[in-house]
């Protein structure tokens, strides 16, 4: 006999609930892997709404300074002509900057709202519908945007609208996949799943960059039609084979243990009081043996088979309330926190790469590859804030080490940015860690944990509305922090950094009641293998 491959017997090793498990993890990772990247075409469009039309400008100045001189004035390059030549309209206009900020800060405050609604109706319909109602309306007004090319269509309002119906359908997203997350995954390895499986934001960047970019100079619509069918292609996926909770296969399995499809043909017989029931007609066709006979009744006598039916107790919980969620002990404090945790990491989302072109001398595309490595920072430092938090079992204290050291960080690297390459390549990848780290954590292992707080006696309900208080109080830090910088930035790239480290600084005191509470916990009596399992 051949010898078993050890690639089949490394699959076999595997029972079934560590499949599904499996699968959950992949699809979930995938599908918001879609939302980030139907997110990211408009950062790379703009340059196109609004192209660079200083060299035509120059031209035009060069002309008008000359028209008193014997060389003739060239009208084609009037100023007029050329802001309507150079950009897509309404964006052409002085006022670019503004128009382009409305339409990030639309989509922004829509999903810093919605957010807030958006866990308090997941709770009470089905995560897989609602989910995929939510990819599906996402991908129509993600594919909306890039039929204003297709359409040319120059509404302001036409783009404003498209944001914020798209922010707000995307709320559907967070707060569904870490409920599924969740209920498939304990707490004994919380941090360290989670911190890998929260890398989907930074995969779903990339590939929006690298879509949106193939073409964004010969048609702009179709970067964000591509991604919109991606994401309602995922939306298909998720309604196929999105399984919410480990507890909704019990129902399949159940039906395949069923006794009436072993034990007998049925029949209908009148049942107490009149009633129709089915029962169970046992044939003497076999020779049973003398216990069976004892137990088992002769011919043409039924006996009733007693269904098994789901029923919800009065005793199951109901959905939880905004205010009951609020009342989970700290969900007010990680909430208020990841506010300015996300402003953090926001305002190095939208302004890091004007940033290192002024500081290091680069040009965008350089500037552009090089603000990645902030990502590929974050990436690891979720990982080990995981990793830590899990191993030590604090979260909070864990958080606030992240953010104590990301405060001096950040004033390191606003002074090492200028001195070359090379150190600034070594703090992005710190300075990612660090900002990150705390972010990841708190949208993704504390959510998760506070939604299955042991003060809610089991209610699992509770996960989608504590997720989308945490990160609906972060999102309005993520609309904060890149407006902030505009204002500040005026005034020098200090005050953008001093507006920073403040934000810093403020979420770690939110945090010290917290951390005070787990190294007091800590010394009373440590926290056992058994209290990190628990679901």
């Amino acid at each position: 006999m051949a010898a078993i491959p050890p690639g089949i017997r490394l699959l076999v090793s595997f029972n079934r609930d560590q499949w599904y498990r499996a699968l959950t993890f992949i699809l979930t990772f995938l599908l918001y892997t879609s939302f980030h990247l139907s997110r990211k075409p408009i950062s790379i469009v703009k340059s196109e709404l609004h192209k660079n039309c200083s060299s035509i400008s120059e031209l035009a100045t060069i002309a008008s300074s000359s028209s008193g001189s014997q060389q003739p004035s060239l009208p084609s390059l009037s100023p007029l002509h050329t802001d309507m030549d150079c950009s897509w309209k309404p964006f052409d206009k002085r006022n670019y900057k503004q128009l382009l900020g409305a339409m990030d800060y639309s989509f922004l405050c829509a999903y810093a709202v919605g957010m807030y609604l958006s866990g308090i109706i997941g709770e009470r319909l089905p995560i897989r519908l609602y989910l995929t109602f939510g990819m599906l309306t996402s991908g129509l007004f993600t594919c909306l945007f890039g039929l204003g090319y297709v359409y040319n269509i120059h509404s302001l309002g036409f783009y404003v609208f498209v944001q914020v119906a798209n922010g707000l359908v995307q709320t559907t997203g967070w707060p569904s996949v870490v409920t599924c997350i969740g209920n498939w995954f304990g707490k004994g390895r919380r941090g360290l799943i989670m911190g890998l499986w929260n890398s989907h934001t930074s995969v779903g960047n990339i590939l929006g960059s690298l879509i949106a970019g193939y073409w964004v100079s010969s048609n702009w619509g179709m970067s964000f039609i591509v991604p919109g069918l991606i994401i309602a292609f995922m939306g298909i996926v998720c309604f196929l084979f999105l399984i919410e909770h480990p507890n909704d296969l019990k129902s399949i399995y159940a039906q395949k243990l069923s006794p009436t499809t072993s034990q007998g043909p049925t029949k209908n017989c009148n049942g107490v009081n009149g009633h129709t029931e089915v029962y169970l007609q046992y044939k003497d066709n076999k020779a049973q043996s003398y216990d069976t006979e004892l137990l088992l009744p002769r011919d043409n006598v039924c006996v009733p088979v007693q269904p098994v039916v789901v029923v919800k107790r009065e005793s199951e919980p109901s959905a939880i309330s905004f205010m009951g969620a609020l009342r989970i002990p700290g969900v007010i404090e990680f909430s208020l926190c990841l506010l300015f945790a996300k402003l953090v990491s926001y305002t190095f989302l939208f302004w890091l790469p004007l940033y290192i072109t002024k500081a290091a001398h680069l040009d965008a595309k350089k500037a552009g590859d090089l603000s990645t490595l902030f990502d590929v920072g974050g990436i690891v430092g979720g990982i080990l804030a995981g990793v830590i938090s899990d191993k030590l079992g604090k979260r909070a204290t864990t958080c606030a080490v992240m953010l104590l050291l990301a405060a001096p960080t950040l004033y390191g690297f606003s002074m090492i940015s200028e001195f070359g390459l090379g150190p600034t390549i070594g703090m992005l990848l710190v300075c990612g860690g660090l900002v990150n780290g705390p972010y990841s954590l708190i949208t993704t292992a504390v959510s998760a944990d506070l939604g299955t707080h042991k003060s809610l006696k089991g209610n699992a309900r509770a996960l989608s509305t504590v997720t989308a208080i945490i990160d609906g109080t972060g999102s309005v830090g993520a609309a904060l922090g890149p407006l902030l910088a505009g204002l500040l930035s005026a005034g020098g790239w200090d005050q953008v950094f001093y507006m920073l480290m403040t934000a810093d600084f403020l979420a770690l005191l939110l945090l010290l009641r917290l951390v005070t509470k787990e190294l007091a916990s800590s010394k009373s009596h440590p926290i056992s293998t058994v209290e990190l399992k628990e679901h």
